[in-house]
């Protein structure tokens, strides 16, 4: 199992923020340097790795985001962005394009109104997930799902675990608010799979 996995295992998205929260885990305090991402053998038998992701586009909901890198805190808890109008890339987990389970998250809202990822739950299979790259190379995804989960039964293993191909899983929160928590109840999970 790779080590980010085994950080990030028994993980729920908790609270307004995007935070994946693993109760008891020994992690490193944020600012870590993160496990790279894994090479990946073409079939022409040389080894890349897909360049790291600076921009998310999403046209079905009007989403266009540069990334950041998102760590992990010492309590295990994904860094969320500090701008509720950007998305972050989980650094230490596959970058989009490689062979994997990459992650990007943001915000539903804030005080303030929508946030980058507020019409996420809008997604259908068939839409188009764009992912720029800092080489000025472009991912492209097809979304295959888009589902809701309570955030004590987030579904850790199937957004983390490893997969034969490159996919990519969008996260945020959804579902009622907790007023007395100041949480949203439930996770938006979109997942796609790499098309070009």
């Amino acid at each position: 199992m790779q080590p980010w996995l085994r950080l990030l295992a028994g993980t729920a998205l908790v609270a307004g923020t995007v935070a994946l929260i693993s109760p008891g885990a020994n992690v490193p305090a944020a600012g870590s340097t993160a496990t790279p991402p894994v090479p990946v053998v073409t079939g022409h038998g040389t080894v890349s790795a897909a360049a790291p992701p600076v921009r998310v586009r999403v046209p079905a909901i009007g989403v266009d985001s540069p990334l950041v890198e998102l760590g992990i805190d010492g309590a295990g808890a994904l860094v969320p962005p500090a701008d509720f109008a950007r998305a972050g890339w989980f650094a230490g987990g596959p970058a989009p394009g490689d062979v994997g389970p990459s992650v990007i998250a943001g915000h539903v809202d804030s005080r303030d109104g929508p946030a980058v990822f507020f019409r996420l739950d809008e997604l259908a299979a068939g839409d188009e997930v764009l992912v720029d790259r800092a080489d000025g190379t472009t991912a492209r995804f097809t979304v295959t799902g888009a589902d809701r989960f309570p955030k004590d039964r987030f579904p850790t293993q199937e957004v983390y675990g490893p997969t034969p191909r490159a996919e990519l899983t969008l996260i945020t929160c959804g579902g009622e608010f907790d007023r007395e928590r100041r949480s949203y109840r439930d996770n938006v999970v979109v997942t796609a799979v790499l098309v070009s």
